[in-house]
């Protein structure tokens, strides 16, 4: 007799569209109903795209029905379609939905290390992700995402992204010889930036995160100027020190028109790997009149944990290799969150940045 247990063994089978995964991998299945004439199954998908609902929805009637002559009725719950997307102004992507640029006001707070796990939060949730590694001068995305050496396919003057861990991937370190410095001018850099955005060939893409370089310079506001940024996140640690340069980070996105999604308090604390508690041995929850002074939200805290390092450093990230570990599951947090933020913003009209663009005289 056909039961629950039998329902979701064959939904087992059916690929989400675009990804390796399924419906049952991502947890999209939400309810299945039973009764003498009518067996439903009711799903929640993150994408409003009408191609993907109709090919679940053929997949699934044609496995399920294998299984039973019960009528069945499939109800696919989507996000409404964006009436407004962040496109405003000037685009050099128009086909991609979302732009979030990944700040900090220094170096060495995290910030590459944050922007490759919630880009992999995101896809673990069945978005569409892109990241870009804007960081033209400390390019690490290529070795924290397992792509260090690959190169690149070239398609004329336009590259593929590379494919890691179902998230696609451009840098500048994978386009320049490993261990080169690059002594650029803020021309250079600036011309880098819209070279590369010009040049990539995205695929379908729902949400295109920007690893920036630390500080408040020419890159944020090239990529401000080129797209409209929906959602800008700062990535500071507890000390002074750095939240001083935190604030700059956060008048940058007030001064550039970007909405600001909130912060990321890195290095929040320390889980000892054997015993599991946590310390504050860096300080903790410091970001707080930060966030309140510019409206904003504190994402989440991430801890020091040995494996994010060492995940980092092999390519095995740890959103990846232990998806149910704290620190994983708080990376899950921050990628809810900002998803959230970004359909509000959309659905208010989405972001503007005509009034940044350069003057010309």
């Amino acid at each position: 007799m056909i039961n629950e247990t039998s329902i979701k063994a064959t939904l087992a089978n059916v690929i989400y569209p675009g990804f390796n995964r399924t419906i049952i991998d991502f947890d999209f299945v939400k309810e299945i109903n039973i009764n003498k004439e009518i067996l439903s199954i009711i799903i929640e998908i993150p994408s409003a795209e009408v191609t993907i609902k109709t090919q679940l929805e053929e997949e699934i009637i044609n496995r399920v029905s294998l299984l039973t002559e019960l009528k069945i009725e499939v109800i696919i719950n989507q996000p409404k379609v964006q009436k407004e997307t962040s496109s405003h102004g000037k685009n050099m992507l128009p086909n991609i939905r979302n732009f979030v640029m990944v700040s900090s006001g220094k170096g060495g707070v995290g910030k590459s290390t944050t922007t490759v796990n919630i880009a992999i939060a995101l896809a673990q949730q069945g978005k569409r992700v892109g990241l870009l590694d804007a960081d033209v001068y400390g390019p690490n995305i290529p070795r924290m995402m397992g792509i260090e050496g690959v190169q690149p396919v070239f398609l004329g003057k336009n590259i593929k992204p590379i494919m890691a861990h179902g998230i696609q991937v451009m840098s500048i370190g994978s386009l320049v010889e490993r261990g080169a410095s690059l002594i650029w001018k803020g021309a250079m850099v600036t011309q880098a930036i819209e070279q590369m955005l010009e040049d990539i060939l995205w695929d379908k893409v729902d949400i295109l995160l920007f690893d920036m370089p630390p500080g408040t310079g020419d890159a944020q506001l090239a990529l401000a100027q080129s797209l409209p940024v929906a959602a800008g996140i700062c990535v500071t640690t507890p000390q002074k020190v750095a939240l001083d340069d935190t604030v700059r980070s956060m008048d940058m996105f007030q001064n550039l028109n970007i909405p600001i999604a909130g912060v990321v308090e890195n290095m929040s604390g320390f889980i000892c790997p054997e015993s599991g508690k946590e310390y504050a041995i860096f300080g903790k929850g410091t970001t707080a009149p930060i966030v309140k002074n510019f409206n904003t939200q504190l994402l989440g805290e991430i801890p020091i944990e040995p494996a994010i390092r060492e995940g980092g450093d092999n390519g095995q990230l740890i959103s990846v290799v232990a998806p149910n570990c704290e620190t994983a599951k708080r990376y899950q947090d921050i990628a809810n969150k900002l998803w959230d933020f970004i359909v509000k913003v959309n659905q208010e009209g989405g972001v503007n940045n005509q009034s940044i663009q350069p003057t010309i005289f």
